[in-house]
């Protein structure tokens, strides 16, 4: 992680605009306070862009754009909203060639974001969290120039639960996938319920039925839980639980 983060400072340095990629499912939880520190401190223009607009209402979109400025949602899996952002670069640029890094959480969306600018595969992309490891140039026109980051977490957070909610940390990879599930059924206990027509009145009875819908069966005729729990965080990290 230490030689993610001198990548991620080198980007700060050369960048003029910096744009940080944040989940429109999650916008405050997916900001990543100690880079958005470093671009004030070095003086640096940055730009939010929210992801994965497709999967929320776009009016709680809109109060949200009015507080984060500037600011500009897409969806790169929906081909909504590049053109909107490529304007806005050239905006904040007044028109002049620009350098802009690409910043955010681990598997945010930055090198589909990246994909979706170039009109092209030109920042690979991977399922799984992290796979971008090094700085990645990208031209997208004659005018502005994207750098790729790796994606970097804070260097004191440790909130396993948050970097699953997030994607950061892919569901194959937690040490405790059940309390992540858990935790989420919490959180969005009415969402999975009426999604999957589950039954139960706690997490822990509604992560069970999720279980017995979804045929993860351990021996005995038990639940597999861990399995089930692993799913269902799949199931919300890849935008197949939605809002």
């Amino acid at each position: 992680m230490p030689s993610f983060w001198r990548h991620v400072n080198q980007v700060l340095d050369q960048a003029d605009i910096i744009i940080e990629v944040l989940d429109s499912r999650m916008i405050q939880e997916s900001r990543n306070e100690e880079i958005e520190q470093k671009i004030r401190t070095k003086n640096k223009r940055i730009l939010y862009v929210f992801t994965k607009c497709d999967l929320v209402d776009i009016a709680d979109l809109e109060v949200i754009k009015r507080v984060l400025k500037p600011s500009v949602f897409i969806s790169s899996t929906e081909k909504l909203g590049t053109t909107i952002l490529k304007k806005k670069i050239l905006e904040m640029s007044r028109g002049e060639k620009v350098i802009v890094g690409v910043v955010g959480y681990p598997n945010v969306g930055k090198s589909s974001l990246i994909n979706a600018l170039a009109g092209r595969g030109a920042a690979r992309t991977s399922a799984e969290s992290g796979f971008t490891k090094g700085m990645q140039r990208i031209r997208v026109d004659s005018k502005i120039m994207l750098i790729d980051t790796p994606g970097v977490f804070p260097h004191k957070e440790k909130d396993e639960f948050k970097h699953a909610k997030i994607g950061a940390v892919d569901y194959g990879k937690m040490k405790d996938p059940e309390t992540a599930a858990l935790r989420l059924i919490e959180e969005k206990k009415s969402l999975i319920l009426a999604q999957y027509d589950l039954t139960g009145e706690d997490s822990e009875e509604i992560l069970a039925s999720f279980a017995y819908k979804f045929k993860k069966i351990a021996k005995g005729g038990k639940p597999d839980i861990d399995g089930a729990a692993r799913l269902l965080l799949k199931k919300w990290q890849s935008g197949k639980l939605r809002e």
